[in-house]
């Protein structure tokens, strides 16, 4: 990377490159700020650090300040250094609030401070660099955010993506925990092998071993063939174990074995089989609290959580908000050819709201107004009759009268709020499938399933609307 200097005193400026190039970096002079201006739109990509006069000779039209608001509107990451012979307080200000990155009188210059200089310009460049590299990954992978705190979470999963440690995710519900464990497999040396989701709450108890481990043939009542387990299908690469919390303690110890020596057998087998997986995890409950409470092994905990990754609630990024709801509002607008928006006022309205559902609960809104709004701009007013319309559904569906009872198991009344919850989401939405998928957050195949399963009826809640 070169070291640009530009000033109208070519002696000077041969001075200062020969400073500049006993410490290895490459020069180049020149004296016109129209030519500079010329020379950064052609080789910008190459110039590491400008070195800038602010008062060229009076045959120029134009001074160092306008090369610095140029640089600033067309290449904001690239430092400047403004440098001046007749330095006065209102013009360093006017530098500085123009993104100069220093103001320096020629008068103190000397090698000593033009290596401070020069170290610490590059060592910015570094810094831009990664946080650019960081912010582009995460938003590859769904995870959109510009704070301080996302730039904390990209770093952690690139640090321990690029390892083969196992990793505990821990955080609120609709956080985007998937995401992240997903962004760890592709960072991952194992990114072109499987990456396969244990969904734990959602695997019977007497059927755990065989979905994980897999199974023999006539091993046990309507074994009829055998059957590969997700452990055999996640070889080489990555298996999820989503909602470990929720594993109840009889059936942790299973996850020993496989873990520790990479070794495991199929249900109905003798024989052992070697496995090569890397274990990421992820919880929204306590599982320190659980160990206190001897519902959590404490093996099984250290051995999951080799490092963590904890996501802070969206509360506590809210400048993120618009970053957010204009990702999902280009993606709207590319996949059904509008030319949707959200005014300034309704995104403040976003950014003033909780979410206790987190980023989940945010999106699921967004993409809401934007598939039901008839207008391009989309205002605060249709944002509340959303969030209002939620909470009077699910009021209405009595869910929380549902979901604790005294002659049904766990599971029972767990399906009962379940369901309860898809039936409001349904009414709410006229008995538009897609869009209750898009609302509750899961898959329109997940959704589908759980209709089927529970026997609901869809039709019956687009008549309802259209009596």
């Amino acid at each position: 990377m070169k070291v640009l200097i530009s000033d109208d005193n070519y002696d000077y400026c041969t001075t200062i490159a020969d400073i500049v190039q006993s410490y290895g970096y490459d020069t180049h002079i020149l004296s016109n700020p129209h030519e500079t201006i010329n020379y950064l739109d052609i080789n910008h990509n190459n110039i590491g650090v400008l070195l800038l006069d602010i008062e060229f000779g009076p045959d120029s039209s134009i001074n160092g300040i306008n090369v610095l608001e140029h640089c600033r509107l067309n290449y904001p990451e690239l430092p400047v250094i403004m440098i001046s012979g007749k330095g006065s307080i209102s013009t360093a200000v006017k530098a500085t609030k123009l993104g100069a990155k220093n103001f320096i009188e020629k008068s103190v210059i000397n090698k000593k401070k033009i290596k401070e200089i020069l170290d610490s310009s590059f060592e910015s460049n570094a810094a831009i660099g990664h946080e650019k590299e960081i912010r582009s990954f995460l938003e590859s992978q769904g995870l959109i955010g510009k704070s301080k705190i996302m730039l904390e979470l990209g770093d952690a999963i690139i640090r321990y993506g690029r390892t083969d440690l196992n990793v505990l995710i821990t955080g609120e519900t609709g956080t985007g925990k998937k995401l992240v464990a997903q962004a760890l497999h592709i960072i991952s040396r194992r990114s072109k092998f499987p990456f396969v989701t244990v969904d734990i709450p959602n695997i019977p108890h007497e059927l755990f071993q065989s979905e994980l481990f897999g199974h023999n043939k006539g091993s046990f009542s309507g074994a009829i063939n055998n059957k590969e387990g997700l452990f055999q299908k996640a070889n080489k690469g990555t298996i999820f174990l989503d909602e470990i919390g929720d594993l109840s303690l009889s059936l942790q110890a299973n996850l020993f074995i496989p873990i520790e020596e990479k070794v495991i057998r199929k249900v109905g087998s003798t024989q052992a089989e070697e496995i090569n997986v890397r274990f990421i995890s992820a919880t929204d409950k306590d599982l320190l609290k659980a160990m206190q409470n001897s519902k959590f092994r404490e093996q099984l905990f250290h051995r999951l959580r080799e490092c963590e990754i904890f996501i802070p609630p969206l509360k506590e990024r809210k400048e993120d908000i618009p970053d957010i709801v204009e990702y999902y509002i280009k993606n709207h607008n590319i996949e059904y050819n509008q030319s949707k928006l959200f005014s300034p006022s309704t995104i403040e309205y976003l950014q003033d709201k909780e979410w206790n559902g987190n980023i989940r609960e945010l999106v699921s809104v967004v993409r809401l107004a934007l598939q039901t709004s008839q207008k391009d701009q989309i205002e605060i007013a249709h944002i509340h009759k959303i969030l209002q319309n939620t909470r009077q559904a699910y009021s209405s569906s009595n869910i929380t009268e549902t979901a604790i009872s005294y002659d049904k198991t766990l599971k029972e009344d767990l399906q009962k709020v379940d369901k309860k919850k898809i039936e409001a989401t349904l009414e709410l939405l006229n008995g538009n499938v897609s869009k209750s998928a898009v609302h509750l957050g899961v898959s329109r195949e997940t959704l589908h399933n759980k209709i089927r399963k529970y026997g609901i009826k869809t039709q019956d809640y687009r008549k309802r609307k259209t009596l």
